[in-house]
């Protein structure tokens, strides 16, 4: 694996449940279920299957009190933090204190007013759980949006700040925040500025990205941005897709900059006209086998004589093909010719071997 990133920005530490956010933690991947909250066999039986896929924190949607009432039944189920995601009611998030959750999303424009998250953050300080102040551009406070005419980065931060400044007022520093937009440009432009203010972790994502390849390629490019700065704590890659999409888009994000080990890296040519064997085909059946491994073994599946080679001596793993057939090599050393229609059974066995048949 290559070197590192420049220095990431340093913050406050919060725990949601027992995972570390910020101070210098990995950081770590959420995602937020789809079902209806108060179906609790259906949104456990999701929340299992992105525990599987590495989720580290999850959400739910508490739209009224019926849901409110389930989320003990569910954070009893689960083993990953449950996140209480708050809208236009204070006592939701009363309750969900009642009920154990690990954190709480408020978004500071529709909860209430002061006097509401008084009695919140009163709550949330008896049972020592954090709060994610969540800004999102398409629901800004009204005068914000007189003042500016429309969201923009200014006044995303402003309205953080407004409800920073609340809760410190209160004596309360448990405190994660996001500035989310579908704008890249004015959401990283958000971040940037709020970094700078404060140093609470900061919870990063591009919100209504979209459905998938769309939706991963714009939260990518903005989450990658702003990773690759130091700035980020806790990543979700909001997908019109299944949440565990939203867990893999994630990891790779944070693989592609060398700043988690989750899982395989695949790395395959884009094929040209040198290329004698079906190399999409192979590579498709390679992520495929490996889609339930999660140690971070590298595999190359080259096609040419150009940049096959040195890519497959570099992988822990890798064949580089040509039109008779290939060589397979094994952490940078040769080991054999295989045949054309074996190379690809000789490229999963070397990867069972290093992994214990891990996948």
């Amino acid at each position: 694996m290559g070197g590192p990133l420049g220095e990431r920005r340093a913050t406050r530490q919060v725990m949601v449940g027992d995972v570390r956010v910020g101070g210098g933690a990995p950081v770590v991947v959420q995602s937020m279920t789809k079902t209806d909250t108060q179906d609790v066999e259906a949104t456990v039986a999701q929340i299992q299957k992105l525990e599987d896929a590495g989720c580290e924190i999850v959400r739910v949607a508490v739209r009224d009190m019926d849901s409110c009432a389930r989320l003990g039944e569910i954070k009893a189920a689960i083993s990953i933090p449950l996140v209480a995601d708050i809208h236009f009611d204070y006592r939701l998030a009363l309750e969900a204190i009642r009920q154990g959750v690990d954190k709480l999303r408020l978004n500071p424009g529709n909860i209430g007013g002061p006097a509401r998250v008084a009695e919140i953050v009163a709550g949330a300080r008896e049972s020592g759980i954090p709060i994610r102040i969540g800004v999102n551009a398409g629901s800004l406070e009204p005068d914000l949006l007189e003042q500016y005419g429309h969201p923009t980065a200014e006044a995303m931060v402003e309205s953080a700040q407004r409800h920073v400044r609340l809760l410190e007022g209160l004596g309360f520093h448990e405190i994660v925040i996001s500035l989310k937009g579908f704008d890249v440009p004015m959401t990283i432009d958000a971040y940037r500025r709020m970094s700078e203010r404060v140093d609470y972790p900061l919870h990063i994502g591009i919100t209504e990205a979209g459905l998938p390849p769309w939706g991963s390629i714009r939260s990518a490019v903005g989450l990658g941005i702003l990773l690759a700065e130091g700035i980020g704590d806790t990543i979700r890659v909001s997908l019109t897709a299944d949440p565990v999409e939203e867990v893999r888009a994630a990891y790779e994000i944070l693989k592609s900059l060398n700043l988690r080990e989750k899982g395989p890296i695949i790395i395959s040519c884009p094929i040209c006209g040198r290329c004698e064997v079906d190399i999409e085909s192979m590579a498709a059946r390679v992520i495929e086998e490996l889609r339930s491994c999660d140690l971070p073994i590298r595999v190359a599946v080259m096609g040419c004589e150009v940049n096959g080679p040195g890519e497959a001596r570099e992988a822990d793993v890798g064949i580089a093909a040509g039109r008779n057939g290939g060589i397979l090599f094994v952490r940078g050393k040769k080991i054999r010719r295989v045949d054309k229609d074996e190379l690809l059974d000789a490229l999963l066995s070397e990867v069972a071997r290093l992994t214990r048949g891990r996948w």
